[in-house]
């Protein structure tokens, strides 16, 4: 795959009202692309395919202009000349979400992330329809997969500004200060999971950028105590793992303008109590609200090699 880097220089205007006040305008563009996109003084830098690099540089051409001529930008008119340049698109390169007639839910960095069963386009419908859903089953079944593909999808039709991967550490005993590094590093072995999807999908430069502008946040679930998280697409991995009083904590943190999916094994619990955990919990206690949603998969629903059903199949008449 060919990658142009483009320098633009923006001397003759204001950056600052060019990106917005914390870079919001900024946010919002570059979430709807694959390019990275990275500010130095006043050199911006474009790094992605030819064809996209160059219809970002045509929507910065067309916002400073309005700046120009209007002196100020504001989030609608990114918005604006954003849905010109989408509707602009040829279709396969339009990153929509959960386009049902194809079963794309994103377009990655290659191929579209497709639903490849039943249970699957479920659960992309309840999370459209609810803010909180609980994605609970055997490995390989894609729940995790498919909720950062729906949580990218999100982000870039800017129904979300952030997205926050989250998970607990239970083999560290939620203490992980003797790791090395800083607090992403140590969290890292326990994300990677997630890291491996976003992989998928996202071009190393454009997660690093993304990352290092906090678009994506790793957070360990033991950091999340008082925090309240507005409008944020929000992934809680191995949740079978959570306590009962740490899975109450997460739910907690969700704000305005904000989306959860909790995903978890519950026959892969490895809390020393297998009753303490949360997920298991969660099933009676939020059973029937508005709102929150729960999807079950199973061994049939496995999409990785055909031998992890078999290999879930054995261990399940074993344990009989």
């Amino acid at each position: 795959m060919d990658i142009l880097e483009k320098k633009i220089k923006l001397s003759d205007i204001d950056t600052l009202s060019l990106f917005g006040y914390n870079d919001t305008h900024l946010k919002l563009i570059e979430n709807k692309f694959h390019s990275s996109i990275n500010v130095r003084g006043d050199v911006l830098t474009l790094r992605g395919e030819p064809s996209e690099v160059k219809i970002i540089e045509k929507v910065f051409d067309e916002l400073r202009y309005i700046l120009l001529k209007k002196g100020k930008l504001q989030s609608e008119d990114v918005m604006e000349v954003l849905g010109i340049v989408r509707d602009a698109l040829p279709s396969a390169n339009k990153n929509g979400i959960q386009n049902s007639a194809n079963g794309v839910v994103l377009q990655g960095k290659k191929d579209g992330i497709r639903i490849k069963n039943q249970h699957q386009q479920d659960y992309v419908d309840k999370v459209a329809k609810n803010d909180i859903v609980f994605a609970i089953g055997p490995a390989g079944t894609g729940k995790t997969f498919l909720a950062v593909a729906m949580a990218l999808a999100a982000l870039r039709n800017n129904e979300v500004s952030r997205i926050l991967l989250s998970r607990p550490a239970v083999e560290a005993g939620e203490s992980l200060g003797f790791l090395p590094g800083d607090l992403n590093e140590k969290v890292v072995p326990y994300l990677r999971p997630l890291l491996d999807a976003l992989g998928d999908m996202l071009t190393p430069e454009k997660l690093k950028s993304m990352s290092e502008k906090e678009i994506i946040e790793i957070v360990p679930l033991a950091y999340m105590r008082g925090r309240t998280l507005n409008n944020s697409f929000i992934i809680l991995d191995e949740a079978q793992n959570a306590t009962i009083t740490q899975m109450k904590m997460f739910l907690t943190r969700l704000g305005r303008g904000s989306k959860a999916i909790i995903t978890g094994d519950i026959t892969q619990i490895d809390l020393p109590n297998k009753h303490d955990s949360g997920l298991v919990d969660v099933q009676r206690i939020l059973h029937g609200i508005d709102g929150i949603d729960f999807i079950y998969f199973d061994k049939a629903d496995v999409v990785r090699h055909r031998l992890v059903a078999d290999i879930i199949d054995a261990y399940e008449k074993d344990s009989v």
